[in-house]
């Protein structure tokens, strides 16, 4: 296809010169525009997961959130989404040539939206990655159908910048998932909000409006209503026969579940692993203040009381966590049961005092009479505050611990939201840079720099990575350099395809890739958990391990055919 030939009925003029967004039209704008927020929603949905994945998982686990456990759980949670992503991606896509992208559009935005609301109701740890997987089914066939959507719409020689436009803005949405993160985490420290991750969760539910104008107003592009129409006699649109019977479509799709494989599993597998890397970074700076400021002394002389030894109750003060008051080794059975209980009344907004923990100890862990006496000897020993540690009786105690230990939270949430923010505004750029990148030295060159550049930043970041300096720096280089790759995809993968395979060939790209790539949190997990459990900061050695990755994006680049200056294919 030429410059001078109309798609759609929209002149592909060579007479209009100027930047590219001078050169659509009222309704190509249209188009760009609902395509791009529903890409842009479709992102914040993903980005609310991120941000409160860990203390969404330890509160429902009940454990403390920089607990190794807690990484492979979180690493199982995102893997069920991605592999939701995927099935949805395989699902949407070969509706979006059967059925229509428009329509496709419609499910795939109410589907998201929906179920990242319900997240954040979720009671369970089960009930909660059911809901994920669930939300990936939406989040997988947006991208498709608003990629096949814009590249069919837009004239020829300004398709690179829309759909490199397309996916830039789509860290936007991560950006603003990042800002309701950081303001609930404010929340929570300033307000009587807790468990501010259920909160962020729900406002994901918002963007189901967006359904409305693509309903009333997005129409089907003209070459996909002849594709559908002719394929009654010859190929079928959608069609995964075709997809992977006939040489040229089998190969390009080989090729571009590899390269989507290698930056997903960058994505979703290392970086934005990020952020649970400084909510452990930062909440060690904040208990070190503590530690500096006497405050911990103080609660360890109450943990003492309880606990038996100073040494004991310095590891247990080093896991207090809002409503999480149970230490995870704490070295007495008697202590965990004196905590779930306190824990339990305060929850119930019951009075946290010596008789009601111990006849509540007493209803949740019953023993034979003579031995439930000794342990009720021994709790009320554990009980009884000595006059010399301190005038506070039980219940302030713990009030100025928990409302304490609500603070840190509070601000490592606010970290978690600015990591979060800063990967994403270096991944605006980085994949709108893609555009241009590719504009100069082609496709398969663009993404070879993609892949280095990711490789070298998020190992270098996750290696080092230890203060609010290194944050401002490391992080946005690491999100621009990652993005750049996904700036590649929402370009090149629509090249690679006629109009009747488009959305089902770019979501098999996307989404088959998926599939593999769901082994990256969970690889990234276990090596924290396993491999790497007994180093200090367990995930730094996972991350900078799992960079490895983007060779394998570089071993695929000399098999991928070459679209630069060419028309989409018919």
């Amino acid at each position: 296809m030429t410059d001078s030939t109309s798609r759609d009925g929209l002149t592909d003029s060579p007479e209009i010169y100027g930047p590219w967004y001078y050169q659509l039209n009222r309704y190509q704008w249209f188009v760009l525009t609902v395509c791009t927020l529903g890409w842009v929603f479709d992102t914040m949905g993903q980005q609310l997961f991120n941000v409160v994945r860990n203390p969404a998982v330890a509160a429902l686990k009940g454990m403390a959130t920089d607990a190794p456990e807690v990484a492979k759980y979180s690493g199982i949670a995102t893997s069920l989404m991605l592999i939701g992503w995927a099935t949805g991606g395989i699902i949407f896509g070969i509706l979006g040539d059967k059925i229509g992208r428009a329509r496709t559009m419609v499910l795939t935005i109410l589907i998201y939206s929906i179920f990242t609301g319900i997240s954040g109701f979720a009671r369970t740890y089960w009930e909660f990655i059911l809901y994920r997987f669930l939300c990936g089914l939406g989040v997988g066939g947006q991208f498709s159908v608003g990629v096949a959507l814009v590249a069919e719409y837009m004239p020829d020689r300004v398709r690179p910048k829309a759909l490199g436009f397309l996916q830039a803005l789509a860290n936007w949405g991560n950006v603003t998932a990042a800002l309701i993160g950081m303001g609930f985490g404010h929340l929570e420290k300033i307000s009587s909000i807790s468990e501010a991750w259920r909160w962020t969760l729900a406002v994901g539910a918002i963007p189901a409006i967006l359904a409305i104008p693509v309903f009333r107003s997005l129409k089907e592009p003209e070459s996909w209503k002849k594709a559908v129409a002719s394929g009654v006699k010859k190929q079928k649109a959608g069609s995964i026969v075709e997809l992977f019977g006939d040489p040229r479509w089998r190969r390009n799709t080989i090729v571009g579940m590899i390269l989507a494989s290698t930056g997903v599993i960058g994505l979703w597998g290392i970086g934005f692993f990020s952020v649970d890397l400084n909510q452990t970074v930062f909440r060690k700076v904040y208990e070190a203040r503590e530690r500096e400021a006497g405050e911990a002394e103080k609660d360890r002389q109450f943990i003492s009381m309880v606990v038996g030894s100073p040494k004991e109750a310095s590891a247990f003060i080093a896991k207090l966590r809002p409503k999480d008051l149970i230490p995870e080794e704490a070295g007495r059975k008697d202590a965990q049961q004196i905590y779930d209980a306190i824990v339990e009344l305060d929850q119930k907004k019951l009075e946290i005092s010596k008789e009601n923990i111990i006849s509540l100890v007493e209803t949740k862990f019953p023993l034979p009479d003579a031995r439930a006496q000794d342990r009720q000897k021994r709790l009320a020993t554990y009980l009884t505050p000595p006059a010399a540690d301190s005038n506070l009786g039980l219940q302030e105690q713990v009030d100025r611990i928990t409302a304490r230990a609500k603070k840190i939270n509070g601000d490592v949430v606010f970290w978690a939201g600015m990591t979060s923010m800063l990967f994403n505004i270096g991944g605006f750029f980085g994949a709108y840079a893609f555009s241009y990148i590719t504009g100069g030295i082609g496709r398969r060159w663009a993404f070879a720099v993609s892949f280095l550049m990711a490789g070298v930043s998020t190992c270098i970041a996750f290696l080092y990575m230890s203060n609010a300096f290194d944050v401002f720096w490391m992080t946005p280089l690491m999100g621009g350099s990652i993005f750049l790759i996904f700036g590649g995809y929402a370009i090149y993968f629509p090249e690679l395809y006629p109009t009747r395979l488009r959305s089902t060939g770019t979501s098999f790209c996307y989404n088959i890739g998926r599939y593999v790539a769901a082994l990256g949190p969970l690889t990234l997990g276990l090596l924290s958990s396993e491999v790497f459990k007994n180093y200090p900061e367990p995930m730094r050695y996972a991350g900078a391990t799992m960079c490895t990755i983007f060779v394998v994006g570089l071993i695929a680049l000399p098999f991928a055919p070459e679209t630069k200056d060419q028309p989409l294919p018919e």
